[in-house]
């Protein structure tokens, strides 16, 4: 046995006797055993002392298993029972696991039977979390030796995902701190290369290569608009500042330009040219810059040919209010034929947490705010209306328009006071920083962003660094290092979830 204390276990059987050889084996693998004839003799031995696991027989003289059971669990819920049974009746195993056993043995047993449920009961974890530690050291050396400079748009989609579900793993192994850093550490060892990448290929993407990812401008023509056409209810939802490390907890990127590009279809040149009237870049409003999705959806809809029979329906959620009012309004939307919901609380929630300590000392790190984000998740408004649209049968796009990235270090930019205020990008007029840092844009069309004006240039930072201007610098670095930001080049702000969610059927 692993643990230096034998593991004590209590066997009640009204055939106990004849279990000696089963006893005797389990002896011989390091559990105490205590031998008992019926349920009364079990709950005595249960007030004298603790066991690890109880093996109770369902079928006894006197107190019953079913009866001893529950006694045992009205005195100590936590005690794992393993009922043993010769009957097979479908409705007695429904009735034992609603009582929360723990395992089920259905006689005869033979004594490795009972060796493994014990093992399954007391020691699962420990031999899970072992075999997931040598998984993962299996995964890092084989990242490690991949030549990212060799990578392809698909390449660094793939290990982005096998990345991100090793943070979501490691949630759940508080034991493997030495491990889990080895992963951030190596985590933020990849941008350098994916930022180098980025730069190089995406100019080539947005002005029409053929072999690119997905992007934004791509999400209603690729993913909504088949079903739309093929008749089927289908709900857009965009959930505003969505990792995908975050979305496997439950399973350019500046929201001006991302959001608007998933609404309008169109890169944010196309936009302002085509649509001058509904783009909006400099407001430092988050609702300003957004406004016009509405009719961007309707424009993109007429556009691809994908207007459902059905009406269309669009709603934005930035507070409580308008999640309760969504909430309630979720139970009519049967005779929708398109539903497109933006939901704003984790973009808030990411950017409170840098003017709130209490946010700060609830999720002090990334591991810690996807267990925030997954309980605000299971008791949302969101949660309740995505259910709702399930039961609709409505398929779900669930999508987001950036991610964030954990600022750790502050980048010194120069330019006037006309500079947009944005930590992770910046567009004004003759900006300069490191270009160690950032990328710098001197061309914006290069990106297909915007151009209109003399001289206006972007930055776009690079790993996990954010923008800090001389004047006041310590001060704004202490300010914001550690804040969750969004808008420059990143893979935590760049490669996205998109799903489908499909209704079951009943």
């Amino acid at each position: 046995m692993p643990d230096e204390r034998r593991r004590q276990i209590l066997w009640a059987d009204d055939e106990i006797d004849l279990l000696k050889p089963h006893i005797r084996f389990l002896e011989q693998k390091g559990f105490a055993v205590t031998p008992v004839p019926n349920g009364e003799d079990a709950l005595a031995a249960l007030g004298r002392e603790r066991f690890d696991v109880v093996l109770l027989d369902e079928n006894m003289p006197g107190l019953g298993g079913i009866a001893t059971l529950d006694a045992i669990k009205s005195r100590d819920v936590s005690v794992p029972v393993i009922l043993v049974t010769k009957n097979e009746e479908e409705h007695l195993m429904e009735e034992a696991i609603g009582r929360h056993i723990s395992d089920y043995l259905i006689k005869p047993v033979n004594p490795s039977q009972v060796l493994l449920a014990l093992k399954r009961v007391l020691e699962a974890t420990r031999i899970q979390d072992t075999a997931r530690t040598r998984d993962y050291v299996g995964d890092l050396q084989r990242w490690q030796s991949l030549d990212r400079r060799a990578f392809a748009w698909s390449d660094w989609a793939d290990l982005a995902v096998e990345v991100a579900r090793w943070d979501a793993l490691f949630d759940t192994l508080p034991e493997e701190e030495g491990l889990a850093q080895a992963h951030q550490d190596f985590r933020r060892s990849l941008n350098p290369d994916f930022a180098r990448f980025i730069e190089s290929r995406y100019g080539a993407w947005v002005h029409g290569a053929k072999d690119r990812p997905p992007l934004s401008i791509d999400v209603m023509q690729r993913a909504v608009a088949p079903r739309l056409k093929r008749g089927e209810r289908t709900a857009l939802v965009v959930v505003d500042c969505l990792r995908l490390d975050q979305w496997l907890t439950l399973e350019p990127t500046a929201t001006p330009y991302s959001r608007n590009a998933i609404f309008s279809g169109l890169l944010p040149a196309e936009l302002h040219a085509r649509h001058p009237d509904l783009w909006q870049e400099t407001s430092g409003d988050e609702r300003s810059k957004n406004r016009f999705e509405r009719q961007l959806l309707e424009l993109q809809l007429d556009r691809l040919k994908a207007r459902p029979t059905r009406p269309v329906r669009y709603f934005k959620v930035y507070d409580a209010n308008e999640a309760q009012q969504a909430r309630r309004q979720s139970s009519g939307f049967a005779g929708l034929g398109l539903v497109a919901l933006v939901y704003n609380f984790l973009d808030i929630l990411a950017h409170g947490r840098s003017e709130s300590e209490l946010l700060q000392e609830l999720a002090p790190d990334e591991a810690a705010f996807r267990s925030v984000m997954k309980a605000w998740f299971l008791h949302s408004p969101l949660y309740d209306i995505l259910r709702a649209l399930g039961h609709q049968g409505f398929a779900i796009v669930l999508t987001t328009d950036h991610g964030a990235v954990l600022a750790r270090r502050a980048s010194k930019v120069h330019g006037n006071r006309d500079t947009s205020t944005n930590l992770r990008y910046k567009f004004g007029l003759n900006l300069n920083c490191d270009p160690k840092e950032a990328v710098i844009l001197r061309d914006p069309k290069t990106f297909m962003l915007p151009d209109d004006g003399v001289n206006k240039n972007y930055i776009l930072a690079r790993e996990d660094y954010f923008f800090v201007y001389p004047t006041r610098f310590h001060e704004y670095e202490r300010q914001f290092r550690g804040s969750f930001q969004h808008g420059g080049i990143s893979i935590e702000e760049m490669v996205l979830p998109l799903v489908t969610l499909t209704p079951r059927v009943p």
